[in-house]
Formats: C-alpha cells, sequence, structure tokens
C-alpha cells in the first residue's frame, strides 16, 4: 500500500509539471516564440517516459525557444529540481546556462516559493540576465483560455506611439495594469508597454480600451 501511495503521488506530481509545461508552451507561442512540436505536441505517456529518461530531473527538461520576428531574440526555460524552498542553485544554473547560450531573458519554473536570498540573486543578475519567476501552481491552467479574461494585444513601439497622437494624449493619461498582473505576466509585459485590451459588448460587439503597464 506505501509503494502504491508513493506512486500515486509522484503520478500527481508528473502530472503537474506535464500540465505547467504545456501551458508554457501556449505562453511562449502567445509572446511570439517559437515553440518545437515535440514540447507542445506530446502527450503525458511520452512526457513521461522523456522525463524518465532524464532520471527525473525538472533541470534536464529545459527549454529555448526563439522569437518569430527576430530568431537572435532567445529564452530559456528552466524546471528547478527542488521539493521544498527554491534557493541560489538554480539561479546560478539559469545564469551559467545564459551565458553558455549567449540568452538574455529567461523563465524559472519552482514548485515553491524562492527564498529571500534567490530572489536577491535575481535582482542581482540584472540588467545582463533577465530572470522571470512563476509558480508551477500558477501554470496548471492557461489564465488567459477563462472566458472571464478579454483579449490583450501588446502594441509595438511604432503601434503606441500612433495611439497617442490620435487621441492627442500622454502615456500617463492612459487607464493602466499593474506589471505585477497575472496577465500582464503571463505576456512577460514591461513598464512602459502598451496593451490593447478587446472586450466583448452587447451594444457595440467588442468595446476596446488601452492600458499602460506600470
Amino acid at each position: 500500500d506505501r509503494v502504491r501511495c508513493i506512486l500515486i503521488i509522484m503520478d500527481s506530481s508528473d502530472n503537474r509539471f506535464f500540465r505547467a509545461r504545456r501551458t508554457l508552451c501556449e505562453m511562449l507561442e502567445d509572446r511570439g516564440y517559437i515553440v518545437s512540436s515535440q514540447d507542445k505536441e506530446e502527450d503525458f505517456s511520452t512526457f513521461k517516459e522523456r522525463f524518465e529518461s532524464h532520471q527525473r530531473l525538472r533541470s534536464r527538461m529545459l527549454m529555448v525557444a526563439s522569437h518569430r520576428q527576430d530568431q537572435t531574440k532567445r529564452i530559456i526555460c528552466y524546471f528547478a529540481d527542488e521539493s521544498k524552498k527554491t534557493g541560489v542553485k538554480p539561479i546560478r544554473d539559469i545564469v551559467e546556462k545564459m551565458d553558455e547560450h549567449a540568452i538574455q531573458r529567461a523563465i524559472l519554473i519552482s514548485q515553491n516559493v524562492l527564498t529571500a536570498h534567490a530572489k536577491v540573486a535575481i535582482l542581482d543578475a540584472a540588467p545582463k540576465h533577465y530572470i522571470e519567476s512563476f509558480l508551477e501552481n500558477e501554470l496548471l491552467v492557461n489564465i488567459t483560455k477563462h472566458e472571464l479574461v478579454p483579449k490583450h494585444i501588446l502594441l509595438s513601439d511604432d503601434e503606441k506611439l500612433q495611439l497617442l497622437d490620435r487621441y492627442k494624449i500622454k502615456e500617463t493619461q492612459l487607464p493602466r495594469i499593474q506589471y505585477a498582473d497575472p496577465v500582464a505576466r503571463y505576456f512577460g509585459l514591461a513598464k512602459g508597454q502598451v496593451v490593447k485590451i478587446i472586450r466583448p459588448s452587447e451594444t457595440a460587439g467588442r468595446y476596446v480600451t488601452y492600458r499602460l503597464v506600470v
């Protein structure tokens, strides 16, 4: 019975890891990155086999993706192995891999909260190494697919300038969205960027607003 319980717990953990990776693939694609068909299309059984072949070490299931519009713009996605508090070691590993591949941006996915030292290490790594961090729990479902979450579209710098010119306003006059907002984090939005938000409207068909990331 004890062995059976351990296997059930392992399977549950594997399922969470699988779901988080799947959401991560969707998130990368929504940010404009190219995701390999192996990563985004593999089923759970194939994923488990690959995980076993990597000695069940999440850190070995590394993902690297290039941006559609600029192949030199790449990102590393790293899953931390620690099942308890995540310390500085994964941050050092990520920075080392970023230097090795000449990549400036990374996403760290941990199973638990980061220690205070780990948070400081992420801050210290910037601006040369920009590391975002997500809890596995935050990626179990794709929040942008929820019916209550409207469509978000990031404006380019030119589109932002055209918007401000069209309405003869300064960016500070736009409504705001916090960069720590869950949807803003999903899209990797940075302070100063403007996002277009489209909501369904019973009268007009759709209702469009713009928000400045602060």
